[in-house]
């Protein structure tokens, strides 16, 4: 495991200050704003401390309440709502200077048989002989604010290779689809969990920028205002991060300042792993 992977983990980790009760660091990727990514892996990593090893999660559904302070930490606070002879259901807040930044309820289930089908993976370019997003983002360098760009550029502890390429600084309209190849630099734990809120950190990326493709914006077009407003994500099968997946997302419909967009997650082997929801706002300020 590489350093940059094992901070992230021990950043997922968490420290337990009492019955149901976390606290996480933050993470700084040059913004002031907490990524949403790291709020929602952490939450999941919370809930899931508090489930036998047996129930793994299978749904969660966040919401972004406020934005989050990335030099602050967090805590965490375990609703334990529900443990059933199927499933158990849990409930996060996550909070900063007294209130609450996030929101997440997320629902854990045993191994269980039963029926099975899937949508079929999309036929795209494999990741071997493509760039990863840092490589590419060092040909616009001279473009990005010099308050983030080292931060931006350095490497990432989650590698992720676009399909299709894509200048964020001259974008240009096309249809709201995008494919993206990503995993953990680096092995990871055997532990299913792990790669499960690993998984859900990772899931955050690029949902909002697909649905700004026919619109020729970006998260770095001059006045605009983008958050991500809420998140789902839903496991249909084990995974491991530490292996290629294939990020298939795309974007049905933008109105009221609001993009929708949507993913499916397929492993190497063509399996669907996971499928993702997200809503964001995509407001065009006055100048």
């Amino acid at each position: 495991m590489t350093q940059l992977l094992d901070d992230l983990v021990s950043l997922l980790a968490l420290e337990k200050i009492e019955e149901n009760l976390f606290r996480g660091g933050s993470q700084d990727l040059g913004f002031k704003q907490l990524f949403g990514g790291q709020v929602l892996g952490q939450a999941l990593s919370a809930a899931s401390q508090t489930v036998g090893d047996e129930r793994h999660v299978h749904s969660l559904h966040g919401y972004f309440l406020r934005a989050g302070d990335a030099t602050l930490p967090i805590v965490y606070q375990v609703d334990p709502l529900r443990d059933g002879g199927s499933f158990t259901t849990r409930r996060v807040q996550a909070i900063q200077k007294g209130k609450p930044i996030f929101t997440l309820i997320c629902s854990f289930q045993g191994d269980e048989e039963g029926y099975s089908h899937q949508a079929r993976m999309p036929d795209v370019q494999g990741p071997e002989d493509l760039l990863n997003e840092t490589d590419l983002s060092r040909k616009y360098q001279h473009l990005i604010h010099e308050s983030v760009r080292e931060k931006v550029l350095l490497d990432k502890p989650i590698e992720i290779r676009p399909v299709e390429m894509f200048n964020p600084f001259n974008p240009q309209p096309g249809e709201p689809v995008r494919h993206m190849w990503f995993k953990a630099d680096g092995n990871l734990p055997d532990d299913p969990q792990v790669h499960r809120y690993m998984l859900a950190y990772a899931s955050d990326f690029h949902l909002l920028g697909t649905a700004m493709l026919p619109h020729a914006i970006s998260s770095w077009t001059k006045d605009m205002q983008v958050a991500s407003l809420d998140h789902s994500v839903w496991y249909h099968r084990p995974l491991r991060m530490d292996d290629w997946l294939l990020y298939a997302m795309d974007s049905p419909s933008a109105c009221g300042s609001r993009g929708l967009s949507r993913g499916q997650i397929f492993n190497r082997a063509g399996e669907l792993v996971a499928s993702v929801t997200q809503e964001s706002l995509m407001r065009k300020r006055s100048s």
